[in-house]
C-alpha cells in the first residue's frame, strides 16, 4: 500500500463524519475537503462510494444553502469519477439505492433520480437488470407535489421502458407486481403510466407473464371505468390483448384466479367494468368448459345474483353466460328455478325486467324449452297468487314478443300437430292458474270450443278486478297483428261458430261502459253473418246472441278434438280455479281473524286504561234511623 493510499484511508473517514456536524460551516468545509481529495485520488475514491453517496444524499436536503451548493459540486465530481471508473460495483450500490427510494424529501428525490439517470447512461452498468429494485420508488415520485420531480421521474421511466422494448432479457414478473399495485393509485398520472407499462408488458412479456394474468386483470378491469379517458382507452386495449392470448394451465395459466377476479368485479359500481368481467366469464367458458366447470360452484350464485343488475346491458350478458352454462340440463333447471324464485321475491324485477330476461333466454336457449320448464315449475308453485301473476306475465310475453313467433306458430297447430299438442298440454297445466291466460292460450291454439267452455265455467268469484284488467289487455291484443288470423276467421262465421260464441262470451263479461267492450263490440259488428247462424229477433242488435243449431256444423275443431281430451282439461282448469277460490277464502278469513284480534286487543287496552284512570266513587255514610218519640 502506497503512502498516498494510507493517507487517503486515514483522512476520508473523519471528513465523512464531519458531514453530520451540527455546525453548517463544518459541513461546508467537509464538502470542500472531500472535493479536493476526490480530485486527487479519482478512481481510488470508489471504495468509499456507498458512504459518500449516503452522506451526499443527506446533504442534498441540508438546511444551509451554502452546504447544499458545496454538496452539488461534490456530487457532480463523484458522478464523473463513477462514470469513468471500472471499479464501481452496481450490486453493492443497489441495496442502498432501494433503501433511499422511499424518502419523501423533494431534494433527496431529485438527487436520487439524477443518479439513476447517470448510472443508466453508462454502457457498462446494467441498471435495467436491477430496475425491479427501485421501480416502485420511481412510480412513487410521479405523484410528487413538485412538477420538476414528476417530470424527472417520468423521463427516467420512459427511458427504461424504451430499453425494455429493445432488450431480450427482462424480468417482467417482479415489475408486473409493482405495476399492478400502482394501477390503483389515487394519482391520475401514476395510474396512466402504470397502465401504459402494463400494456407494453402484455405485448412483450409472453410466457413470463402467464402466472401474473390474474393480477394484471385485477388492475385492468377497474381502469376500464376510470374517469380519465386516456386511461380507459389503454385499459380496454390491454384487456383485449390479454383476452386474445392463448395460454393453458401447463404454462401456469390459473383459470381459478382469473375467475376470482372476474367474480369480484361483478360487484363493481361501474357498468363498464361489470360488462368486461362478464366477457371474461364467456371467454373462459368457451376456451375450456371442463376447466371452467370445476369452479362453477363458486361463481354460479354470483352470476345468478347479477340478473338483478340495474343495467340492461349487464343483464343481457349475464344471460349469455348462463345460456352457455345451461347447455347441461341440471344447470338449466337450476337457472329456471332461480329465476322463478327471484321473481317471487322481487315483483318489481318481474315487472320491469321479466320480459327482457324471458325474451333473451328464449333466443339463447330456445323458446319452447324455456316455456316448458317454466310451466313445469309453476305447476307445483305453492304461492298461488304469485303463480297466477307469473303465468299472466309469461302469457303476455308469449302473445306480444317477436322472439316467440315460432312458438305461437307451433301452438296454432295444436289441434292438428303432435308437437303443437304436446306444447299446448305442457303450458295448459300451469296456465290454469289464470283464467284469462287459459282463454288466451285456447285462442292461440284455435281451440275455440274449449275457450267457450272455460268462459262458461267461470264462477262469480272469478270475475273480479284483476280478471277484468287481464280481459281488457286481451281484447286490445286481439286487434294486433298476432291475432290477424283470428280476425280473418270471422269472415267465415258459419265455419267458426265457436270462435264467435267465445268472443260474445267475453263481451258479456265486460262492463258496457268500458273501452274494451266498445272495441270488441265494434269488431263483432263487422262479422258477415251467414244463413247457418240463427239470431234471436230483438229490437236491440246487441242482444242478438248467437245460437248454434243442434244439427249444424259445430266447427272445424270437432274432427280434431279426439287429439286432446278437452273434458279432462276442463276438469283440470276447474280444479285449479277451485284451489284459487279456497285460497282467496282462507286469505279473507285470516284477515278477518287478524282484524278481530286487533280489535279485541284495542278494546281490552281501552278498558284497562279506563279502569286505571277512573277514581272510585265514594258512597255517603249511612244514617241511623231516628227514634220515634
Amino acid at each position: 500500500m502506497s503512502f498516498i493510499d494510507m493517507c487517503f484511508q486515514l483522512i476520508v473517514p473523519p471528513v465523512l463524519n464531519s458531514f453530520l456536524d451540527q455546525d453548517s460551516r463544518v459541513r461546508y468545509y467537509a464538502c470542500e475537503a472531500l472535493y479536493n481529495i476526490a480530485k486527487v485520488v479519482r478512481g481510488d475514491f470508489i471504495i468509499y462510494f456507498n458512504k459518500i453517496f449516503d452522506a451526499l444524499c443527506k446533504l442534498s436536503a441540508d438546511s444551509d444553502a451554502n452546504v447544499q451548493s458545496a454538496a452539488h459540486l461534490l456530487d457532480r465530481l463523484v458522478k464523473d469519477i463513477v462514470t469513468e471508473s471500472d471499479q464501481f460495483s452496481i450490486e453493492e450500490f443497489i441495496p442502498l439505492l432501494r433503501e433511499r427510494m422511499n424518502v419523501l424529501n423533494p431534494y433527496v428525490r431529485q438527487f436520487l433520480v439524477g443518479w439513476i439517470t447517470v448510472l443508466d447512461s453508462v454502457p457498462d452498468i446494467d441498471m435495467l437488470g436491477f430496475l425491479p429494485d427501485f421501480l416502485d420508488g420511481l412510480f412513487n415520485m410521479l405523484s410528487d407535489s413538485s412538477h420538476e420531480i414528476r417530470q424527472q421521474a417520468d423521463a427516467a421511466l420512459s427511458e427504461f421502458l424504451q430499453e425494455i422494448k429493445n432488450s431480450p432479457n427482462v424480468d417482467y414478473g417482479r415489475m408486473a407486481e409493482i405495476l399492478v399495485r400502482r394501477a390503483g393509485s389515487p394519482d391520475e398520472f401514476t395510474r396512466l403510466t402504470s397502465i401504459t407499462w402494463i400494456n407494453e408488458f402484455v405485448k412483450l412479456g409472453g410466457e413470463q407473464l402467464v402466472p401474473y394474468y390474474a393480477d394484471i386483470l385485477g388492475a385492468i378491469l377497474p381502469c376500464i371505468s376510470d374517469e380519465e379517458e386516456k386511461i380507459r382507452v389503454v385499459a380496454r386495449e390491454t384487456n383485449e390483448e390479454l383476452r386474445a392470448i392463448k395460454a393453458d394451465q401447463a404454462e401456469g395459466f390459473d383459470i381459478g384466479a382469473i375467475l376470482v377476479i372476474a367474480k369480484r368485479e361483478l360487484n363493481s359500481e361501474h357498468e363498464a367494468t361489470r360488462i368486461e368481467a362478464l366477457h371474461w366469464f364467456s371467454t373462459l367458458l368457451v376456451r375450456g368448459r371442463a376447466e371452467f366447470s370445476a369452479y362453477l360452484d363458486g361463481i354460479f350464485e354470483p352470476l345468478l345474483n347479477a340478473l338483478s343488475d340495474p343495467s340492461d346491458a349487464v343483464v343481457l350478458l349475464v344471460l349469455e353466460v348462463h345460456a352457455r352454462i345451461a347447455e347441461e340440463y341440471h344447470h338449466f333447471q337450476h337457472l329456471m328455478s332461480y329465476l322463478i324464485h327471484t321473481f317471487h321475491n322481487n315483483h318489481v324485477l318481474l315487472e320491469k325486467r321479466g320480459a327482457l330476461i324471458v325474451r333473451r333466454l328464449c333466443v339463447l336457449l330456445g323458446a319452447e324449452k324455456v316455456y316448458r320448464e317454466f310451466s313445469t315449475i309453476l305447476q307445483t308453485e305453492g304461492d298461488l297468487d304469485f303463480a297466477s301473476t307469473m303465468v299472466q306475465a309469461l302469457n303476455l310475453i308469449l302473445l306480444t314478443s317477436t322472439e316467440l313467433a315460432e312458438l305461437r306458430s307451433l301452438l296454432k297447430k295444436s289441434l292438428v300437430d303432435t308437437c303443437g299438442k304436446d306444447l299446448f298440454l305442457s303450458l295448459y297445466a300451469s296456465w290454469c292458474h289464470s283464467p284469462m291466460a287459459t282463454i288466451s292460450l285456447c285462442l292461440l291454439a284455435q281451440a275455440y270450443n274449449h275457450a267457450s267452455s272455460v268462459i262458461q265455467s267461470l264462477g262469480e268469484e272469478d270475475i273480479n278486478v284483476k280478471f277484468l284488467v287481464q280481459l281488457d289487455k286481451l281484447i286490445r291484443l286481439l286487434e294486433t297483428p298476432v291475432f290477424a288470423y283470428l280476425r280473418l276467421q270471422l269472415l267465415e262465421p258459419g265455419k267458426h261458430t265457436w270462435l264467435l260464441k267465445t268472443l260474445y262470451g267475453l263481451l258479456m263479461l265486460l262492463p258496457q261502459q268500458s273501452a274494451a267492450f266498445k272495441i270488441l263490440r265494434t269488431r263483432l259488428k263487422t262479422v258477415p253473418f251467414s244463413e247457418n247462424l240463427k239470431r234471436t229477433s230483438s229490437a236491440n242488435p246487441y242482444s242478438q246472441i248467437l245460437q248454434v243449431t243442434e244439427d249444424g256444423n259445430r266447427n272445424q275443431d270437432a274432427p280434431n278434438y279426439s287429439a286432446i281430451d278437452f273434458s279432462s282439461r276442463l276438469q283440470q282448469f276447474g280444479s285449479m280455479q277451485q284451489q284459487h277460490r279456497n285460497h282467496l277464502k282462507n286469505q279473507l278469513q285470516s284477515r278477518k281473524s287478524a282484524s278481530a284480534a286487533v280489535l279485541s286487543q284495542e278494546i281490552q287496552r281501552y278498558e284497562e286504561s279506563q279502569s286505571s284512570s277512573t277514581p272510585e266513587i265514594s258512597r255517603p255514610p249511612s244514617r241511623a234511623p231516628k227514634a220515634i218519640s
